[in-house]
């Protein structure tokens, strides 16, 4: 790492721009394993895999790349995890956290060998602004679905249930009103960690409102205490699982690493910009090492028991709190092993208080739309497809072969066939099969 300012300015400048950091991506301790828990993986454990999985990704990034991002299980990946793999593909966990191995594993040969920028450019810029879009429009429907305003998703493509605010109890309507109104004020004052305290205050509010006598917070036996054992989930990964099952398989496993590589590349595209580690040429000259870094803490992170660990763009707060090196990413992983000994408290957190975050963190995704060109309606109308049928389908996966073969087969009849790929015409013929058997089906 850069050691040529040692003095005081900057490491104070280097320790805040980490808290900044830390404070601005902290929820994910609680909405990781709140989500992941669905499946039946043990929810304190969870807590454990999600702050270790976030440190040993953000000291690669560091180690490796010097820059001051860091890293945690990404947000989109993890309703993925639960609601489309352990969800409407009935995968176990222990499966779901093999396909997440392997994902590492492709991630680490693409990165290594120079074939995810093929992968990159295979991809229309409309296509990914639509998988960006569906996804932030999806985890705002899972946040919705926490308050209780949706129920269970049905089967197929009508997923979406309204409850309507007469079922919903007031008092989770008014945790989770007071947590978003909150949010978006310190948003609006750019507060760094306006999600974290959002979540807060609607955690303390639901301590003094009760459901059927019982405080819709209960009250932790302690406020510190040791980390979590992992043992429920350590090491539970069924590593033969795509090989075992793999008409089941191989659709979920490339939607992980097409989402996971999109997601992170683009995360460090924006944030690099900001913080000027970008060449004359608009280029990050680490890419490959920081790829590596994203991929290798995705394996670990299975083999923790989480799901995919991806760069984080609130580490654009920690930049601009005078964040330049690696040591604002050691600081943001000294934070989360100290945020450990604080897991009876997380734990605690309900699901109506963690409802304002998903809902915030969706809406900022779906900002993305803004960059989509509306008058070039061929590629416009495949990018709304998946920004549709994603939430609709309760299935990213899904929603992305949709959306990818509508492109094709839309450039090919207009004559636009040059447009398309040699990579993404070959993936969108075997979506259409797929989705020609599964109809058969």
């Amino acid at each position: 790492m850069a050691t040529a300012q040692k003095q005081g300015p900057f490491w104070r400048r280097e320790v805040l721009a980490g808290i900044t950091t830390f404070a601005s991506m902290a929820y994910i301790l609680v909405v990781n394993p709140g989500m992941l828990a669905i499946t039946g993986m043990d929810a304190n454990a969870l807590v454990t895999a999600t702050a270790l999985s976030a440190i040993v990704g953000t000291l690669l990034m560091a180690a490796l790349t010097n820059y001051p991002i860091a890293l945690a299980p990404g947000m989109g990946l993890n309703a993925f995890f639960t609601f489309t793999i352990c969800g409407q593909l009935e995968i176990p966990w222990q499966g779901a956290l093999g396909l997440v191995f392997w994902t590492g594993v492709l991630f680490l040969i693409l990165s290594a060998s120079g074939f995810r920028e093929q992968v990159v450019k295979a991809i229309p810029d409309a296509l990914k602004t639509g998988i960006q879009a569906g996804i932030g429009l999806f985890i705002l429907v899972i946040g919705l679905k926490n308050i209780g305003l949706f129920g269970d998703p049905a089967p197929r493509f009508i997923a979406l249930q309204w409850a309507g605010f007469s079922n919903v109890p007031w008092q989770i309507l008014l945790i989770a009103a007071i947590g978003l109104i909150a949010i978006l004020l310190l948003y609006r004052l750019r507060f760094a960690g306006a999600i974290l305290c959002g979540v807060a205050l609607a955690t303390i509010v639901g301590l003094f409102l009760s459901l059927n006598g019982t405080p819709v917070t209960p009250t932790p036996n302690s406020v510190v205490s040791k980390p979590a054992s992992l043992a429920p989930i350590l090491f539970q990964v069924d590593w033969l699982y795509p090989f075992k099952n793999p008409g089941t398989a191989w659709i979920p496993l490339l939607t992980l690493v097409f989402v996971d590589l999109f997601d992170t590349i683009g995360t460090l595209i924006g944030v690099s910009r900001q913080a000027g580690l970008t060449d004359k040429n608009g280029n990050l000259p680490k890419m490959r090492q920081a790829l590596l870094a994203d991929a290798g803490a995705t394996t670990v992170g299975a083999c923790l028991g989480t799901s995919p660990v991806t760069s984080y763009i609130e580490s654009a707060t920690g930049i601009e709190a005078g964040g330049k090196t690696g040591w604002t990413s050691v600081t943001v992983a000294i934070c989360f092993l100290l945020a450990l000994f604080f897991h009876p408290i997380l734990t605690a957190i309900p699901a109506a208080a963690v409802a304002p975050a998903l809902l915030m963190v969706g809406g900022m995704m779906m900002v993305g739309l803004k960059r989509l060109d509306w008058k070039d309606w061929r590629a416009a109308i495949p990018a709304l497809a998946i920004v549709l049928l994603i939430p609709l389908n309760f299935q990213i996966a899904e929603g992305i072969a949709a959306g990818f073969v509508l492109y094709t087969i839309l450039m090919y009849a207009t004559g636009q066939w040059k447009r398309v790929h040699w990579f993404l015409a070959v993936l969108s013929a075997l979506f259409l099969v797929k989705l020609i058997a599964d109809i058969a089906k």
